[in-house]
């Protein structure tokens, strides 16, 4: 249970090209890309230096396949150290979709169906976000390893700590697929980090974005309308993400959408904000603004920038520390992309698939998880009481 230097250089830097800023406007999804799924640019040497861990293949199951076509699109059909063994989605013509992206012949009508495969070893749950730790309880009641989209839970923090015991109980791995942890500068603020060259975080920003003038089709419409801090993740992400650390209270405000379809009227969970800006206080004792927005546009985008004893890192380290250790990305195997989000599609996939081949601890494991995720739960009631400073419950492994 938990316990009770300028903007150009900046863009430049973590890696956003024009396309990968065009947002969806007026078109339907499926005639350009939903904001973040953008590809990133194919770099030849994305492989150079990559060596195998195992000889072995790790036997996956893949669930879901919606309008954002998830379930393929971490590149797992690509890894050589994956066999796909099945993949399912609750519709028929989605899941052959799925089967056929990954290259797999078997499927299943449904998670509950598929964890009962006994050749499988782990699932990748690509499920809409309310069903998240309902779909990976069932897994790892099946001692299956689990990988999720974000957030680790919708708005519930029963769901959270149910989430939590579960992995706990299970022994198996868990890790959420948070898009941030390997961005080009959230990536490089990690290494740095690690190796003192901030210190302790003072001041830390991250920011997520994602207008569109119509709502993006969603299992049950669960995104119309949504909390803004509940999906929080992408911007919690640029303190969580550097330092392993948590937020431990906090301060946020709401601003009432102009937007029809995001007013409380229209959405089921009466939430009237298209905006919050969160001011958290983080377990070293600094402070974190982490916004998120549904209801402004122009640019768009997962963004952060912070400040330490030692250094900043706002597009570019700036600090005392002078041997840096290396910040760019680690190689990945051939034929796997980088993807979507910033080319962290394909890091995220291996890093899972890599921990247990090497049985141990996942990156985003499920504390870090749920301390960007429930921090943003609470948040959202924040506002709701205008702001009323609040604690934020505690993950620890």
């Amino acid at each position: 249970m938990h316990n009770t230097n300028s903007r150009r250089s900046f863009l430049q830097a973590v890696g956003w090209s024009a396309a990968a800023l065009t947002l969806q406007g007026s078109s339907p999804a499926a005639e350009q890309p939903i904001q973040g799924f953008e590809q990133a640019p194919t770099d030849p040497n994305v492989s150079q230096g990559w060596k195998p861990v195992s000889d072995r293949k790790l036997r996956v199951g893949i669930v879901g396949y919606g309008v954002c076509r998830f379930g393929a699109a971490f590149s797992f059909q690509d890894h050589p150290n994956v066999e796909i063994v099945a993949v399912s989605d609750l519709f028929p013509d989605r899941c052959a979709s799925l089967a056929q992206a990954c290259r797999c012949e078997k499927t299943y009508p449904s998670l509950e169906e598929l964890v009962k495969d006994d050749k499988i070893e782990a699932v990748f749950v690509a499920t809409d976000a309310p069903s998240h730790p309902r779909h990976c309880i069932e897994v790892l009641k099946h001692g299956k390893h689990v990988a999720s989209a974000v957030p680790a839970s919708y708005g519930s923090l029963e769901d959270a700590d149910a989430l939590f015991e579960a992995v706990q109980k299970s022994g198996c791995k868990y890790m959420m697929f948070e898009t941030s942890y390997f961005h080009d500068d959230l990536y490089a603020m990690r290494q740095i980090y690690q190796a003192g060259g901030f210190g302790k975080l003072v001041y830390s920003e991250g920011e997520y974005y994602h207008y569109t003038a119509e709502p993006i089709a969603s299992y049950k419409d669960w995104r119309i309308g949504g909390p803004p801090q509940w999906y929080p993740t992408h911007s919690n992400a640029y303190y969580v993400g550097v330092t392993a650390g948590s937020f431990t209270e906090v301060s946020c405000l709401g601003i009432p959408s102009l937007t029809k379809w995001l007013q409380p009227e229209n959405n089921r969970y009466k939430n009237p904000f298209g905006t919050e800006i969160a001011l958290f206080r983080t377990s070293e004792g600094g402070m974190s603004r982490m916004a998120v927005s549904w209801d402004t546009p122009g640019f768009s985008g997962e963004m952060g920038r912070i400040r330490g004893q030692r250094g900043t890192f706002y597009g570019r380290y700036e600090g005392l520390e002078k041997n840096l250790p290396p910040t760019t990305r680690p190689p990945l195997p051939p034929r796997v992309q980088a993807g979507g989000h910033g080319g962290s599609h394909g890091h995220l996939m291996n890093e899972f698939v890599t921990a247990i081949l090497e049985d141990r601890k996942p990156l985003v494991d499920i504390a870090q998880a749920l301390n960007m995720t429930v921090a943003g739960i609470i948040a959202h009631q924040s506002a709701l009481k205008n702001g009323e400073l609040m604690k934020i419950p505690q993950y620890r492994l």
